[in-house]
C-alpha cells in the first residue's frame, strides 16, 4: 500500500510514501535515457546502496556508490568538490541520475551536487529518516552549510522522485524518530490540525512506531502539506516561507551548538518560543501555546534551551535568511493553521526567551 503525492508547478515531482516499496519506484524515476547512476549515501547505509547498485547493474546501469561524512559534516563544500570528482570520473551525464539515500543532510548535499554538475542532472531522493522523508527530501531546498551559517549556500533543485519507505525506519533511534516529528507537529500548526489531533490521541510509543498506521498517516499528511505549499512557491517568494515555523531560533540553536542539537529537537523549542512570540501580540491564545508544549513533549521533544544567551542567539538571528533589512521577521500563528511570516523588533524577544528558559 502506497500513497502518490503529486508537487507541481514549473517543476513537477512525484513522491511515493509507503512500506516495503523496494527498488522498483526508483527504476521507474530514472529518464529513459539514462544509462548511468550515483547512488550518494550515508555510511550506515553501505550495504543497501550496494545492493541498489547491482540491481541498476543487473538492468543495464553503470551504478557507482559514494558515502560521505556523517550528519552535517557531511554538508560541507570538500565533500562536493569530491564528489564532482566522482561524477567526473563516472561521465555522469546530463540524463544520468544521482541517487540521494540518507537522511536530510544527504539529501541536501547531494542535491546541491546533482543541481551543479553539468548545471543539472536526475536526482531521485530516497530519504531513510523521518525527518528526511517529511522535510529535507521534499521540497527542492538543496544545500551546504559554511563558518557563517547553515543551509546558505545552495539552489532550488527538486528531485524528479521521492521514494519514501516507512520500512527503512524500522533501525532508528527513537530520538531520531521523535526528531523527525518535530517537523511534522510543525506541518500540523501551520497547516493540518488533524494532524495535532491524531498526536494528542495516540499513545507515543504507537505514533513513534515506524510500523503503526498512525505515523503512516502523519507522515503522509506532512508530505501533503509541504507539497501544497511547494507546488504554489517553490523558490520562497512568499508562501513557502511558512514551513520555517520554529526555525529562525532552531538554526540560531544548531549553529550555536555546533550542530551537536538534533534539528527536530531544536525546532520544537523554537516552535515553542515563536507560540510565545505571537501570544504576546495577541494573536494565539494561552491555551494554543500550552498545546504546543503539550505535544512536543508527547514525543519525547524538548520545549526550553538553557544553553546559550538571548543576545548570543540574536546575534546568530540576524543571518537567518528571511532578514530583511537588518529587521529580524518571524514566521508566527494568527490562529492554528493560519501561520504568516512578520518583522520583530529585537525588545519583543526577550519575554517569550526567557519563558522558555533562555537568559539574557
Amino acid at each position: 500500500m502506497s500513497t502518490t503525492i503529486e508537487v507541481t508547478g514549473v517543476q513537477p515531482s512525484t513522491i511515493t510514501v509507503g512500506r516495503d516499496l523496494g527498488f522498483d519506484p526508483i527504476v521507474a524515476a530514472l529518464d529513459s535515457a539514462a544509462t548511468k547512476v550515483l547512488i550518494v549515501h550515508a555510511r550506515p547505509l553501505a550495504s543497501r546502496a550496494q545492493a541498489l547498485a547491482e540491481h541498476l547493474r543487473s538492468l543495464g546501469y553503470e551504478a557507482a556508490t559514494a558515502d560521505h561524512p556523517d550528519a552535517e559534516a557531511g554538508k560541507a563544500i570538500d565533500v562536493v568538490a569530491g564528489l564532482w570528482d566522482t561524477c567526473g570520473r563516472l561521465q555522469l551525464g546530463r540524463k544520468d541520475a544521482i541517487i540521494a539515500m540518507g537522511g536530510g543532510a544527504t539529501t541536501d548535499m547531494a542535491g546541491f551536487v546533482a543541481a551543479t554538475w553539468l548545471r543539472g542532472v536526475s536526482l531521485i531522493n530516497v530519504p531513510t529518516t523521518l525527518l528526511g522523508m517529511v522535510d529535507a527530501a521534499v521540497g527542492g531546498k538543496t544545500g551546504i552549510n559554511t563558518s557563517v551559517g547553515k543551509n546558505l549556500v545552495g539552489s532550488f533543485y527538486p528531485a524528479c522522485a521521492v521514494v519514501a519507505d516507512m520500512s527503512l525506519l524500522s533501525s532508528l533511534p527513537r530520538e531520531d524518530l521523535a526528531a523527525g516529528a518535530a517537523e511534522v507537529i510543525k506541518c500540523g500548526f501551520i497547516a493540518d490540525p488533524v494532524i495535532l489531533r491524531i498526536v494528542e490521541e495516540t499513545d507515543p510509543d504507537v505514533l513513534l512506531d515506524p510500523s503503526s498506521e498512525q505515523l503512516a498517516e502523519i507522515t503522509t499528511r506532512a508530505v501533503a502539506v509541504k507539497a501544497r505549499v511547494v507546488s504554489a512557491d517553490l523558490t520562497e517568494g512568499g508562501l513557502r516561507e511558512i514551513l520555517n515555523y520554529g526555525h529562525t531560533l532552531a538554526h540560531a540553536i544548531e549553529r550555536a551548538n555546533d550542530y551537536t542539537w538534533r534539528h527536530g529537537d531544536a525546532v520544537a523549542v523554537g516552535c515553542c518560543f515563536a507560540a510565545r512570540l505571537a501570544h504576546a501580540r495577541g494573536q494565539l491564545s494561552s491555551e494554543d501555546v500550552a498545546r504546543h508544549d503539550e505535544l512536543f513533549s508527547r514525543v519525547g521533544l524538548p520545549t526550553r534551551y538553557e544553553g546559550h544567551t538571548l543576545a548570543e542567539l540574536t546575534h546568530i538571528m540576524a543571518s537567518d535568511k528571511k532578514v530583511r533589512r537588518g529587521v529580524l521577521r518571524f514566521v508566527l500563528l494568527d490562529g492554528i493553521a493560519n501561520p504568516r511570516t512578520e518583522a520583530v523588533e529585537p525588545g519583543e524577544l526577550a519575554a517569550p526567551a526567557e519563558a522558555i528558559g533562555i537568559r539574557p
